[in-house]
């Protein structure tokens, strides 16, 4: 099995022109939202079809929209009001991506040159660093690249 790549980005505290030339830059084909919420007026630049002309426009890549990997209302919102931890969100996170085993919604190669996308400005204390870690544990040849 060959080596894939494997992005991941978040858009707070960026500008859209960092945004958009990291994912270029990156040749990124494809960018998988996996946030739970993609219409928020927080999100600036990174709403859902603004979005998904933006990286049609600047980057040349798709953009799909998978909130099966992302989390739940109840785990987002205990860790956010800070009834859980990091450590208890990851267990629960973890624990629900292989209930609603992820691994099926992609083919291995499909995920090549594709880039997760939530919120959060880095990885460490992010979904899709776990979403992405799964992938490598289930796949073995991802490369994880955090931009």
């Amino acid at each position: 099995m060959k080596q894939i790549k494997l992005f991941t980005i978040g858009f707070t505290k960026k500008n859209a022109e960092t945004f958009f030339n990291r994912i270029k830059s990156s040749d990124i084909k494809c960018v998988i939202d996996i946030r739970l919420n993609n219409v928020s007026q927080l999100a600036g630049f990174a709403k859902k079809d603004d979005l998904a002309f933006f990286l049609k426009e600047i980057c040349a890549c798709t953009y799909k929209h998978l909130p099966q990997l992302a989390p739940t209302k109840e785990i987002l919102d205990d860790y956010q009001k800070k009834n859980i931890d990091w450590c208890e969100y990851e267990a629960r996170f973890n624990k629900l991506i292989r209930q609603r085993d992820i691994g099926k919604l992609f083919a291995y190669d499909a995920l090549d040159m594709s880039c997760l996308l939530c919120s959060e400005p880095s990885a460490d204390k992010c979904h899709r660093r776990l979403v992405a870690e799964y992938f490598k544990q289930l796949f073995g040849n991802v490369d994880i690249i955090h931009l």
